[in-house]
């Protein structure tokens, strides 16, 4: 059974910037009937990817997300109340997640829709977040 999921900045800079988990990530979402990106993490993925490529529009970056099929989603105050929980368990000085600001959105965003993340990186396998990264699921 397939099921939404969640896209973290990670993932999404490993896909658009042809990492090597760009193939993996890229079949994941093609599996999913939806994918969503936090506008917090849109924000974050820009800020990555606007260091690597010049002249990058926040528009190209929607763009981009629409080629792979991730629909962003409003960061609300349901998710501002997850993002603290999460930092306060899993934070960066706190855990050994070290979940920064950015992740703290991305795991709010999977908890509010109770959809597995797919991300780059082991910090959320150190959460309660369920996956969606294929080594790792």
């Amino acid at each position: 059974m397939t099921v939404q999921l969640v896209v973290d900045s990670s993932a999404i800079v490993a896909i658009l910037t042809g990492e090597p988990e760009q193939a993996a990530f890229r079949a994941r979402l093609d599996a999913a009937p939806k994918a969503f990106c936090s506008t917090a993490s849109f924000v974050e993925s820009f800020m990555v990817l606007s260091a690597r490529i010049a002249d990058l529009t926040a528009d190209e970056l929607q763009d981009a997300l629409g080629t792979i099929n991730v629909e962003l989603l409003p960061f609300d105050a349901e998710q501002a109340i997850l993002a603290t929980q999460a930092f306060a368990r899993f934070g960066k000085g706190r855990h050994p997640a070290r979940l920064n600001l950015g992740d703290c959105f991305s795991y709010a965003l999977a908890k509010s829709l109770n959809a597995p993340l797919l991300y780059k990186g082991e910090d959320f396998g150190l959460t309660d977040i369920a996956t969606a990264v294929p080594s790792q699921e």
